[in-house]
């Protein structure tokens, strides 16, 4: 798999000890950078869909994986963050597969 040039993304991983992991990834930047940014969380967003180890959701109602994209705006700074959460063996490969982590 080919690897996402990430510019902005950085991953943090954290394990429930019970073998689901949450990975999440900010951004603030300026107006101008935002579309980088929002480009790659829906790479990102794409690859985890590929690679799906079941039906996304909410794991308490039977997803096997879900994600989430959020954006906030504080005067000129805009922070995106993208958390993913899902099996701790599929999200590991994933990060690593596609963003090289």
């Amino acid at each position: 798999m080919k690897t996402i040039p990430l510019s902005y993304l950085i991953f943090d991983a954290c394990d429930d000890g019970e073998g689901t992991g949450t990975w999440e990834a900010m951004a603030s930047v300026r107006a101008a950078d935002l579309p980088a940014v929002w480009a790659e969380a829906q790479a990102v967003l794409a690859v985890a869909e590929r690679r799906a180890p079941g039906p996304r959701g909410p794991l308490d109602d039977g997803g096997a994986w879900d994600a989430d994209v959020q954006q906030h705006t504080d005067g000129d700074w805009t922070t995106v963050t993208l958390t993913l959460t899902g099996p701790w063996a599929w999200g590991e490969a994933l990060i690593e597969d596609c963003c090289g982590r």
